[in-house]
C-alpha cells in the first residue's frame, strides 16, 4: 500500500501520471462537507452524496426555516441507512450576516457607474436604484470611499451575479453607493459583506440561539459551524450556551474565519475551538487576493500543530454549473490537502449546484491524488519538533504508533478510544494509511436513566482526516482483559477486511490500553 506514495521532491514518473486511479472504500483520507440544500435533499441525491465521499451534511440557517432542513435531515437518515455510511450533522449559524431583501424575487438589474442606495427599511421593494438590507447600523459602520459586496446567497463571485460597490455618501440611515460593475442579482436572498468593517451585532444571534435550543437540541447535533467568529469570547460564550441544551454539551464548535477581526485573533480563537473553518469567500474580499494563499498556508499549520480540524471552503465554485471544475480549482482542491487541511466544504456546488454528487466525487479523487504525494516524513518530522520534549503519554504513544505502521508499511491504524482523543492525536501526525477508530461505548447515568456514550465521538471524527470510526459493541469495554480486547480487535479486523484495507499477510499497528498501560502493537495477518 505504502509505495503508492511518493513525495513531491521526487521525480514523478509521467507516464504514472496517465495510470487511472484505484477505486477505495475510502474515496479519500481528507473529508467532504456538504451543504444541503435543493439539488441535495432527496434519499436519492443523498445517498449519492454519502457513497462519493460525503461524511459530515451542512444545515445552513441562514436561508429557510426549521421544518425545510428538518425534512431534509429526515432524508439524510434514510440515505445513512440505505448506504451505511455514517454521517455527521453541522449546523450553522447566522451570525451578523448581512443580507439584502428581495421579497418579490425579481431581477435586478445594476448598471456599472450608475447609483444604488441601501436602505435598513425593509417594507420598500427592491429594485435598480433601492436595495431594503436587514441592518439599521450600516449607515454608522461606514464612510466615503469604503467597499461593499453583494451577490447571491453563498456567492461565487462571479462578476455577471455579484457587485461590488463604493460608498459615495451617507443620508440618514440610508448608504448612498456607485455601483463598480454590470450585474444581475437573481433570488430572493442576497449577502452583503462590508469590506474590513466591523459590524455591531452578536455573534450568536437571538435567532441562532432559538434554532439551536430547538432544532439542535432535537437532532443532537455533531458540530456548530460559528459564522462571523472575531474574538475568543465568542466561542467561550457558545460553550456556555451549548452546555445548557441537554445533550449539546458534547457538541463541538467550529470557529468560521470570515474576515480581518477573526485573523487578528486567530491564536486566541484556535485555543477555545475544537475546530477552524477558513471561509474564504468573505476573507478573499476582506484580504487582498494576493495575502489569501499566505493566510491559508499559516492557519492550516497552526491547526496541524494543535492537533485541531481545519476545514478550507470555496474550491470548486464553477461546479455549481459545470460538470468538470477549472484547472486552477482542481489544483486549488490538490494545494490545500498539501496545505494540510482536514476536509474540504462544498457551499453552493451542493446546495444549489446542478452536480452535487459529481462535484463531491471529483472532489475526492483530486484529494486522494494528492494525499499520494503528500511529504508525510516532513510533516512528521515538524510536528514531533513542534512538541518538543518531554512529550505527553499520550502524545508519546500516537506519534510511536505513526512512526511503527510507516516503518513496517502497515496497510492500518486501529485505535480503541472511548473519547476519540487518542485516535485524533494519531492523526495529527498524518499517518500516510487509514486510521480505524474503534469507539468503546461507556455506561453512563444521570440519576435518571442510563445511557451509552461513543455515538457523538464516533461521528465527530468523520470530519477528522485519515479518521475512520466504527462503533464498538458496548459489552467489550476499552480498558479490561486481554480476551476481550482480542474479541473487539477481531471485529475491527473483520471491518478492515470487509471494507478492503486490510488482506492476507497485511501488517495493522493496534493501538490500545491494557489496564493501566498504553500499548502499540503491530500484528501480520494470516491468510
Amino acid at each position: 500500500m505504502q509505495s503508492s506514495h511518493l513525495l513531491l521532491e521526487e521525480p514523478i514518473r509521467m507516464a504514472s501520471i496517465l495510470e487511472p486511479s484505484k477505486a477505495s472504500f475510502f474515496p479519500a483520507m481528507t473529508k467532504i462537507v456538504g451543504t444541503l440544500g435543493p439539488r441535495s435533499r432527496s434519499v436519492e441525491v443523498l445517498s449519492g452524496c454519502l457513497t462519493a465521499g460525503m461524511s459530515v451534511a451542512r444545515f445552513d440557517f441562514s436561508w429557510h426555516d426549521p421544518e425545510y432542513h428538518q425534512e431534509t435531515l429526515e432524508n439524510l437518515k434514510a440515505a445513512v441507512k440505505l448506504t451505511k455510511k455514517l454521517c455527521a450533522v453541522m449546523l450553522d449559524t447566522v451570525g451578523p450576516e448581512l443580507q439584502v431583501v428581495n421579497k418579490s424575487e425579481k431581477a435586478i438589474s445594476l448598471e456599472a457607474d450608475a447609483t444604488v442606495i441601501l436602505t435598513p427599511d425593509e417594507g420598500h421593494e427592491a429594485s435598480s436604484n433601492l436595495l431594503p438590507i436587514n441592518f439599521d447600523g450600516l449607515s454608522k459602520a461606514v464612510k466615503k470611499g469604503d467597499t461593499i459586496f453583494i451577490g447571491q446567497y453563498l456567492f461565487t463571485g462571479s462578476e455577471t451575479t455579484s457587485v461590488w460597490l463604493e460608498v459615495s455618501e451617507v443620508q440618514g440611515n440610508d448608504v448612498v453607493c456607485v455601483i463598480k460593475n454590470t450585474a444581475t442579482l437573481t433570488g430572493a436572498l442576497f449577502t452583503l459583506h462590508a469590506s474590513q468593517i466591523r459590524i455591531e451585532l452578536p455573534t450568536l444571534s437571538d435567532k441562532d440561539k432559538e434554532v439551536i435550543s430547538s432544532w439542535g437540541v432535537k437532532n443532537k447535533i455533531d458540530f456548530l459551524s460559528l459564522s462571523y467568529t472575531r474574538h475568543a469570547e465568542d466561542v467561550r460564550h457558545a460553550r456556555e450556551f451549548l452546555s445548557k441544551q441537554g445533550d449539546l454539551y458534547q457538541t463541538q464548535i467550529f470557529a468560521k474565519i470570515e474576515n480581518i477581526e477573526g485573523l487578528n485573533h486567530f491564536d486566541e480563537i484556535l485555543q477555545e475551538a475544537d475546530g477552524i473553518i477558513l471561509s474564504r469567500g468573505n476573507l478573499g474580499i476582506d484580504l487582498p487576493p494576493e495575502k489569501v494563499f499566505l493566510f491559508q498556508k499559516a492557519a492550516l499549520y497552526k491547526c496541524n500543530v494543535a492537533g485541531k480540524p481545519a476545514v478550507v471552503t470555496r474550491v470548486v465554485d464553477s461546479m455549481t454549473d459545470n460538470l468538470r471544475p477549472t484547472r486552477a480549482e482542481a489544483t486549488d482542491v490538490a494545494n490545500a490537502v498539501l496545505d494540510g487541511s482536514d476536509a474540504i466544504l462544498l457551499g453552493a456546488e451542493t446546495l444549489r449546484g446542478l452536480y452535487p454528487v459529481e462535484t463531491i466525487s471529483t472532489v475526492g479523487k483530486i484529494c486522494a491524488e494528492a494525499e499520494k504525494v503528500f511529504n508525510q516524513d516532513l510533516y512528521f518530522k515538524k510536528t514531533v519538533k513542534y512538541v518538543g520534549e518531554p512529550m505527553t503519554h499520550l502524545e508519546s504513544i500516537a506519534s510511536s504508533a505513526v512512526r511503527a505502521a510507516i516503518k513496517v508499511k502497515a496497510s492500518v491504524i486501529i485505535c480503541f478510544t472511548s473519547s476519540g482523543r487518542a485516535a485524533r492525536l494519531i492523526a495529527k501526525y498524518r499517518p500516510t494509511m487509514p486510521v480505524l477508530s474503534v469507539v468503546i461505548p461507556r455506561l453512563k447515568t444521570n440519576q435518571l436513566k442510563w445511557s451509552f456514550s461513543g455515538a457523538f465521538e464516533a461521528r465527530q471524527s468523520l470530519i477528522v482526516r485519515c479518521l475512520f470510526p466504527m462503533l464498538a459493541d458496548p459489552r467489550h469495554p476499552a480498558e479490561s482483559t486481554s480476551a476481550t480486547n482480542e474479541s473487539v480487535l477481531k471485529v475491527a479486523l473483520d471491518y478492515g477486511k470487509a471494507s478492503g484495507v486490510v488482506k492476507p499477510h497485511d501488517r495493522v499497528v493496534v493501538c490500545q490500553k491494557v489496564g493501566d498501560a498504553s500499548v502499540v502493537k503491530i500484528i501480520e495477518l494470516e491468510d
